[in-house]
């Protein structure tokens, strides 16, 4: 087996540029925390204080780390900008909002935009509700494909062998009586989900939350992502869900035109 450098190691070898790695480790360590950290709360970098100074100052400089007030450091959405390049290759983002928004305007809940990346669902941007009271989902954040409608949304379309391949690999967590629960089960969601061409949460995750998606396609028929409206129950019982869907489909259709 081959043995795993320490971090001295690491560093001292020919084409390792310190700075950069300790850079790196910054941002590494601020990525874990979306609620910001002070110069004290690096320690465990075990850099020394005036160095750690220097590199913020510098990610700051760049626009990678925004300060709030004097002594808390976070990332900034210039760092999603990145993400967001390295994932969103054929421009989702840019042929979605605009659906998205018209979307949104029609239903009046937050609409969202995801993509898949391994096993998980990645958020890529949300349209914010209009009501008072509102679903909101953090940019980047990930989610099971088992309880999302659009994790489900884009299962259901991927090529065979890749699908099953996906769905093996799922761990499939419960988080309550209405999670999917093993392969089976998800199987024929997906069987549904693809006869329907709309995927639906009814709180297989969060109880209080349900959701409505469709795939979105690129000019191969290749699910690159999903867009879905969220909202609280109380405001979409089944009757309204059911509703919602032919709008969600509609307006990934209206998306995926844009890729031919």
């Amino acid at each position: 087996m081959k043995k795993s450098l320490s971090e001295k190691e690491l560093l001292n070898k020919q084409y390792i540029v310190p700075a950069l790695y300790r850079g790196l480790k910054v941002i590494e360590l601020l990525s874990e925390h979306s609620e910001g950290l002070s110069i004290g709360d690096m320690a465990e970098l075990k850099f020394p204080p005036a160095s750690l100074y220097r590199m913020l100052m510098t990610l700051l400089e760049r626009k990678y780390v925004v300060r709030e007030g004097n002594d808390l450091y976070r990332l900034s959405r210039k760092i999603l900008s990145l993400g967001y390049k390295a994932i969103d290759e054929s421009g989702i983002l840019e042929k979605s909002l605009s659906a998205m928004r018209k979307l949104r305007d029609v239903c009046g809940e937050t609409v969202l935009i995801a993509v898949r990346h391994g096993n998980e669902g990645v958020v890529l941007e949300e349209v914010v509700s209009s009501h008072p009271v509102k679903v909101t989902v953090q940019v980047g954040h990930h989610f099971p494909l088992h309880t999302a409608a659009p994790g489900k949304a884009m299962l259901a379309y991927l090529p065979e062998e890749e699908k099953q391949s996906v769905i093996n690999a799922i761990s499939y967590t419960v988080f309550n009586s209405k999670t999917i629960t093993d392969m089976s089960a998800m199987e024929l969601e997906l069987a549904r989900v693809k006869e329907s061409g709309v995927a639906f949460d009814r709180g297989e995750e969060i109880e209080e939350i349900r959701c409505v998606g469709a795939p979105v396609f690129n000019y191969l028929d290749y699910p690159v992502a999903a867009i879905w409206i969220s909202g609280p129950s109380s405001r979409m019982p089944e009757k309204i869900m059911k509703t919602y869907a032919a709008l969600v489909k509609e307006y990934a259709g209206e998306i995926s035109v844009k890729f031919l």
